[in-house]
């Protein structure tokens, strides 16, 4: 293969592990949830042992961006960034920082964000300071998807770093976008990068025919008293339709071959979605929290049908896009994410890949190594053998109390490598065990 590729990053928002019908999801009342996505994941290669940096937004998509653990930076301890955050000069990705798009700019790439930024709001920060050659979508974490208003009632869908108001649903204008953008860069001979960040299946629970519904949810995004299984799955399939327009963009100007196209979910599922076999959701790192879909189409490189356990997260997608671009990192700012291209290349392949994380939330600590997990939450200790049990209901730690003591030392030796939680980090919560009960 003698050009480079071009990337397509695709997230979707608090999507659960079983949500998609290629990682076992049922068929909704209107027919399958998820056919472009099974597709490609027929077509391409399906992870079943991929997890996000973070089970929040924010903090995942600073692991996404950097390529390394979300914890070095300040504004990821945010648990997430909320809308209240809009004008500070501390929570929001540094410009100075190294991205996976700044890199890739610098080495003859275009690049573009077509969806959710999350990373703080202009004048200090921004998709377009931090290596991003355009921008159109909201910066805050969730919006209205027809009014495009932030939890606080402000107008919140930006085209660079001007207001943008645009009529329609918001998973549709995104896709209709990045079709454009996909248009756009047939006509030029530099290979793209596109981000394309969702924010379905994120509340308020809206499909393409709610636009009535949105006066109704405007003082309280998080819908608490709206939405239901039904709803849920339709936004799936309505960005997944969209991802279909988007392929066969690329599949009418010949670049479908070498794109390479990744899918995944920024954290697990909340309210509705369908996370079996595993246990918890969003804010948890419980399996539900952390592990999600992750999909690779890459024709020119990835077999078809592929199917592999190796064990990834956010971060180690960023360092496989740079690889596959033929991109180092910054020597100031290793990456620690790892890339997967081994993987891509031949599904059969695999690699000690250890896997560590924290939350201010309840405390919680985890680390994943090969078939074994060490979680502390609220104080307690757990050891899961997850092939065995992944919904964590037998814990062995009393069993193999080595196995645990070695574990927890490992996730602390590792922790001693990572600035400490600021005490005026913030945990948001939109909802608790009063709006519904614990899961």
């Amino acid at each position: 293969m003698t050009t480079r590729p071009n990337i397509i990053f695709i997230v979707a928002d608090d999507l659960g592990y079983a949500d998609l019908g290629c990682y076992g999801g049922r068929d909704a009342v209107f027919g399958p949830v998820s056919p472009v996505l099974d597709g490609l994941a027929a077509n391409g290669l399906k992870l079943t042992q991929g997890y996000a940096n973070s089970p929040v937004c924010s903090p995942t998509r600073f692991g996404m961006i950097t390529g390394r653990y979300q914890y070095r930076l300040r504004g990821a301890a945010e648990e997430p960034i909320n809308s209240k955050s809009r004008g500070s000069t501390t929570l929001g990705l540094p410009t100075d920082h190294p991205t996976l798009p700044s890199l890739l700019k610098a080495s003859g790439y275009q690049t573009a964000l077509i969806g959710k930024w999350h990373l703080g709001y202009p004048p200090t920060f921004g998709p377009l300071r931090s290596g991003y050659d355009e921008f159109f979508g909201p910066m805050s974490g969730g919006v209205d998807y027809f009014t495009h208003c932030d939890s606080t009632g402000r107008h919140d869908l930006w085209l660079g770093e001007e207001d943008k108001q645009e009529e329609g649903y918001l998973t549709d204008i995104l896709s209709k976008r990045a079709v454009e953008y996909v248009e756009r860069m047939s006509e030029q001979e530099a290979p793209f990068f596109l981000s394309l960040h969702y924010t379905a299946p994120h509340w308020p629970w809206e499909t393409r025919d709610d636009a009535a519904k949105a006066p109704t949810v405007k003082d309280n995004l998080f819908d608490l008293a709206g939405g239901n299984i039904h709803v849920y799955r339709r936004m799936i399939h309505h960005m997944d339709e969209g991802i279909g327009w988007i392929m066969a963009a690329l599949q009418k100007h010949g670049m479908a071959d070498n794109t390479l196209v990744v899918f995944t979910s920024d954290n697990g599922g909340e309210r509705f979605s369908d996370n079996w076999p595993l246990v918890g959701g969003k804010m948890d790192l419980t399996e539900g929290g952390i592990r999600v879909p992750w999909i690779a189409h890459w024709p020119a490189v990835i077999g078809k049908g592929g199917e592999s356990t190796q064990l990834c997260m956010t971060m180690d997608w960023s360092a496989t896009m740079l690889d596959a671009a033929g991109v180092s990192s910054h020597p100031d700012y290793p990456l620690d994410g790892v890339s997967l291209m081994p993987v891509l290349k031949d599904a059969s392949k695999s690699f000690r890949r250890p896997l560590h994380w924290r939350m201010n939330h309840r405390g919680q600590e985890a680390m994943r190594d090969g078939d074994w997990k060490y979680l502390k939450v609220d104080g307690n200790e757990y050891l899961f053998n997850i092939p065995a049990d992944e919904r964590e209901r037998a814990n062995l730690g009393k069993k193999e109390p080595e196995r645990l003591a070695a574990m927890r030392a490992d996730w602390a030796a590792w922790n001693a490598t990572m600035p400490a939680i600021p005490e005026d980090a913030t945990v948001s919560l939109g909802y608790s065990v009063r709006d519904m009960p614990q899961r």
